[in-house]
């Protein structure tokens, strides 16, 4: 990522990575904020802006480090060095969640997160995992920081806990060569190429996720998948049962062994249907009022009747050609 603008926060520049990124960018226009949080000038922009604030960079000090509970893959989900992303996937919850503003901030005060997990994870009387990848992709992140290449080689030499993070990305090879120790968990997005394409914008090619699974799986690291998030597009049978299809072909056989596959539908909500209205106005409409419903305020989900039609197709054709493999959930 090249940005064209950054908008940095002074005090990012006491860091030692807020410097190299000054550094890294210098001749980009750099832009003081007191808060990352709220950068008023963006906030007022209109809906057909959206595009042009992923090429922002926004660069911070994180306040806040509380972990919160999370019982699925992980133990806790990790506030860590990234937020947002320079992806423009159109279903992103992050834009539900920061509107307009979910363009990438990263945050600057690496030690101090990872002395908190250190921490958290050696007072365990058990391995906790942690999530950090929850607000950001880390592997997209890395190309620009090297966060995440740092964050392995110091983790590593903790004796208790374990990390995991998703990615739709395939740029995994600086992580191939380090000595992990088995206590990175790296779970690999995928979905049928056609939507990949149509809605997963700036995002890794299919081909080029799998490729990594193995890679990464090839290199020690605990692999898993998610099909995430399912889209129910007018032939969403055709284009799931081709996706599985590739994926029991392409898959290698060391990764099928250890796989665990996560499930998650997509949900939508009316601040998508604005932005992706103006900002992608020829872009396949994710809003389908027939198989949707209301999921409280300006939210929507699948039908019951829809969504478990969807999850039964998936459980059949995973049994069939992806058979052994664990689906730990499907929400």
């Amino acid at each position: 990522m090249q940005p064209d603008k950054v908008f940095y926060e002074p005090a990012a520049l006491n860091y030692e990575l807020g410097k190299e990124l000054k550094e890294k960018f210098k001749s980009t226009d750099w832009i003081p904020i007191e808060n990352h949080n709220n950068i008023e000038q963006l906030r007022k922009n209109s809906n057909k802006e959206f595009p042009k604030m992923k090429r922002h960079l926004i660069i911070g000090v994180r306040k806040s480090l509380k972990y919160v509970p999370n019982h699925k893959v992980s133990d806790f989900l990790v506030p860590y060095t990234s937020s947002g992303c320079s992806a423009m996937c159109l279903y992103c919850y992050l834009v539900c969640n920061y509107n307009k503003c979910s363009y990438l901030r990263l945050f600057v005060n690496r030690e101090q997160m990872m002395a908190k997990l250190k921490k958290t994870a050696n007072d365990s009387d058990k391995d906790l995992v942690f999530e950090i990848g929850s607000n950001s992709d880390l592997v997209l992140e890395n190309t620009i920081t090297g966060n995440l290449e740092w964050t392995i080689e110091n983790f590593s030499k903790c004796e208790k806990g374990l990390l995991t993070f998703p990615t739709k990305f395939h740029m995994i090879e600086p992580l191939l060569s380090l000595n992990h120790r088995g206590k990175i968990i790296a779970r690999i997005s995928v979905n049928p190429e056609e939507i990949i394409r149509k809605v997963e914008f700036g995002t890794s090619p299919l081909k080029e996720r799998v490729r990594a699974l193995n890679q990464m799986c090839e290199a020690g690291y605990k692999v898993g998948m998610l099909i995430a998030p399912v889209v129910l597009l007018e032939d969403w049978e055709k284009l799931y049962s081709e996706l599985i299809e590739y994926l029991a072909d392409e898959l290698s056989p060391q990764a099928k062994k250890q796989l665990f596959i996560e499930i998650i539908f997509m949900t939508y909500s009316f601040v998508h249907r604005a932005i992706n209205q103006e900002a992608f106005p020829k872009a396949v409409n994710l809003y389908n009022q027939s198989l949707m419903t209301g999921r409280g305020r300006g939210k929507y989900c699948y039908k019951a009747d829809v969504r478990t039609a969807g999850e039964d197709f998936l459980r059949k054709q995973l049994s069939q050609k992806l058979k052994g493999i664990p689906i730990i959930y499907i929400v």
